[in-house]
């Protein structure tokens, strides 16, 4: 049996008396098409325009937007951690909208995407088994194809030889190319002709408190590979106490448990792009169980760039001692905070600027600065040579001294 299609008639959606069909209505006002009405069926608008030759300037705006949107869309690094020829995985900055999306939803993610972050990553974390006057054992981040990985200065302080125990349980010996114990970052190779997998590396820099955050270390050399734990940001900027010398300065802090072990591990935001470099010597030292900090792989990749490339990380110079402009004072003189100084340098870039005991510097750079840790994290972005002006208050008058940062000695 046929049925006709009446093309006159009321639009009532009823079929007349005769049993016939009405006219459907057109595919682009339909919840339903057939499928010959899908395979490259252009808009209506598309339809009722004339053909017009394609520029290639809007199809290039577009994809580009696409590409800056795409969490997972990522670059092979040119710059740094591949000076030699090993190459490392860099996440397109995406913007911040999108990161703040990560906090939405209860915070943690679902079980499911944290399975698929942690059989994404464990493959790049390794075991690193140190033997010198004491044994110790930390994780490793592979971050070069080549064989160069990311750990914790402490985990290898005083190593005479280091093992990596890499994923599939294959050990090769490693290398020290250097440590930086004011970031607590150091960096150590392993030989091999193959190419090794390597993390995806993306950026601190708008970390938002309450984002999700994934761990992955392998805890005091337990057996059946990496320990995966969760939780949030939970604070940003943190000064915690380290194991000897200077403190830790802006340090992420995560409720995402780090045990001893896991220190030189990954923290992973919820894409599972590295965020930070996991040290548990913080939250021992600081006493308090639970918690977790890592240093921002903001600066882990800045310090590892430089051990690679000099064999030794390179960190700007200002050559002040210091502390911070108490509570009271600061009241008494109508400002948030500020970095005293005690003394400059002989032959310190401070000194040849001018800077005198009993300043306090306020502004680097046209950034406010309430502290001696915000001084010295303000400087972290900066390069030797750099000219830069301090604002000072000195004698009740705000002044501004230009400076010309020096490279910090390596016995400073």
């Amino acid at each position: 049996m046929s049925a006709v299609v009446e093309t006159g008639g009321a639009d009532d959606g009823t079929t007349d008396g005769g049993g016939s069909f009405r006219e459907p209505p057109p595919p682009d006002d339909r919840l339903w098409r057939h499928p010959s009405e899908v395979a490259q069926r252009p808009p209506r608008s598309a339809r009722s325009q004339p053909v017009r030759p394609h520029s290639p300037w809007p199809i290039a705006l577009v994809s580009g937007l696409l590409g800056s949107v795409l969490t997972l869309g990522l670059v092979v690094a040119t710059g740094a951690l591949d000076r030699g020829a090993g190459s490392a995985i860099v996440r397109e900055p995406v913007p911040s909208a999108s990161r703040l999306a990560d906090a939405g939803g209860g915070g943690r993610g679902g079980a499911g995407d944290v399975v698929r972050v942690a059989e994404r990553t464990s493959p790049v974390i390794a075991r690193i088994d140190v033997a010198g006057d004491d044994t110790a054992t930390g994780s490793g981040v592979l971050v070069r194809d080549d064989g160069h990985l990311v750990t914790s200065a402490h985990v290898v302080d005083g190593a005479r030889s280091i093992n990596v125990v890499l994923a599939d349980g294959s050990e090769r010996p490693g290398r020290l190319l250097g440590a930086d114990p004011l970031t607590d970052v150091a960096v150590v190779k392993i030989d091999g002709a193959e190419r090794f997998p390597v993390a995806v590396l993306g950026t601190a820099a708008d970390l938002r408190v309450g984002q999700p955050t994934i761990a992955i270390g392998s805890p005091i050399g337990l057996i059946g590979g990496s320990s995966v734990t969760t939780g949030v940001v939970s604070a940003l900027g943190r000064r915690v106490a380290g194991r000897e010398g200077p403190p830790l300065l802006d340090m992420i802090q995560t409720d995402a448990p780090v045990a001893p072990g896991s220190s030189g591990g990954a923290l992973l935001d919820s894409s599972g792009a590295v965020i930070g470099i996991t040290t548990a010597v913080a939250a021992s030292e600081a006493g308090h169980q639970g918690l977790g900090f890592a240093t921002p792989i903001d600066i882990a990749r800045s310090v590892a760039d430089d051990i690679i490339a000099t064999g030794r990380p390179v960190h700007v110079w200002l050559g002040i001692e210091g502390r911070d402009l108490d509570g009271a004072s600061a009241q008494d003189r109508g400002l948030a905070g500020g970095a005293v100084v005690v003394g400059a340098v002989e032959g310190s870039p401070a000194e040849r600027a001018g800077v005198r005991p009993g300043d306090t510097v306020v502004e680097v750079a046209g950034k406010e600065v309430t502290s001696m840790s915000a001084l010295v994290i303000a400087l972290r972005g900066r390069e030797p040579g750099e000219e830069i002006d301090l604002g000072v208050v000195r004698d009740g008058e705000r002044v501004t001294v230009g400076v010309e940062l020096g490279t910090r000695p390596p016995e400073s």
